[in-house]
């Protein structure tokens, strides 16, 4: 027999009450208690009747995440900590692509399918102000990345110029003077700020911006970083560190160096941003940003589960806290 609420109430010598509070995670628990009806639950092995229970509070029990693309590890690797996060919580994540194209973009923000979901992350690239302020306001829903829009909604993002200025404070005290940027764009989005982070570190050390060595790729990929370094060495630019602005470009860079004899970190010492989980497992490994995505992933779930239970409140811009990861590629001194 399928055990119940019933049995874990007898079990534990609770009310059924008590157990459902236990359930539903309210906080007017005893510590005693709530462990004894957690004893009860595993030894019987009872799975709470969620369907059920969420159709009772009106919601669906399952939250949106929207990314541009799963082929790329920093989205693969946010997903999966969205899910994880989602599950502690009790909620399923439904996991859409964007391909980062304004009109898929805004159409989730404003389809009638967000009704089969509590609320929606989405991670946008092509979306504009407008799109945010033209939006059903009464559905759930946070923001991840770059473009702080100015509308009433939660936006979670990181601190990309500061954490590019320190990639590159980094490679300047290690002595590097010739620091070439691969994926370099003049924008709002993470480029454009992670460029600025870079000239600012430049500045404060007093080293001249040389704009040949600024490297704009069309795309954030190992084969872009691979192709900016060889066309740096085709032209003969003179440089002893790269920083890519994501860690694709830095390992991209890493095997054209290798290819061309160039010995890493002794001659070139490189830096990435993003911390994939494979930067730590690289020949060498990589010195990279960890710009906080288990943060950000956490925080957006949280934010978004909070708005479904207390839609009131105003909206929040929140910064993840980043960190520099010291790798092999460039040790410093």
């Amino acid at each position: 027999m399928t055990p119940t609420v019933h049995d874990v109430a007898r079990l534990a010598g609770v009310s059924i009450k008590t157990v459902s509070n236990v359930i539903n995670g309210h906080p007017h628990v005893r510590a005693s208690t709530r462990e004894k009806v957690r004893q009860a639950i595993a030894e019987l092995g009872y799975t709470p009747n969620l369907t059920a229970r969420n159709l009772r509070n009106g919601r669906t029990g399952v939250i949106a995440l929207a990314v541009p693309d799963l082929s790329f590890s920093y989205f693969a690797e946010l997903a999966g900590m969205v899910i994880a996060r989602a599950e502690e919580r009790g909620v399923v994540v439904l996991v859409e692509q964007t391909g980062g194209e304004r009109d898929r973009e805004r159409e989730l923000l404003r389809s009638p399918r967000l009704g089969l979901t509590d609320g929606l992350i989405l991670s946008p690239l092509g979306l504009e102000a407008a799109d945010v302020l033209d939006r059903p306001h009464a559905y759930p829903a946070v923001l991840l990345g770059e473009r702080v829009y100015e509308a009433a909604i939660d936006h979670v993002t990181m601190r990309n110029t500061e954490a590019a200025q320190a990639a590159t404070a980094h490679l300047l005290a290690a002595g590097r003077q010739r620091i070439a940027v691969l994926g370099a764009h003049d924008d709002a989005g993470a480029a454009g700020l992670r460029l600025r982070g870079y000239r600012a570190a430049l500045a404060d050390a007093d080293v001249p911006l040389d704009l040949e060595l600024v490297v704009e790729t069309r795309f954030w990929d190992r084969a872009g970083g691979a192709d900016a370094v060889r066309g740096l060495l085709a032209r003969g630019v003179d440089f002893d560190a790269v920083f890519g602005l994501n860690d694709t470009l830095a390992l991209g860079a890493i095997r054209a160096l290798q290819e061309a004899g160039r010995r890493v970190p002794d001659e070139v010492a490189v830096v990435g941003f993003d911390d994939l989980d494979e930067a730590a497992y690289a020949i060498p490994s990589l010195t990279t940003i960890d710009p906080g995505r288990r943060w950000i992933a956490q925080t957006a779930v949280d934010t978004l589960l909070g708005r479904v239970g207390d839609a009131a409140g105003e909206a929040r811009v929140v910064s993840a806290p980043f960190e520099l990861r010291v790798r092999e590629s460039a040790p410093g001194r």
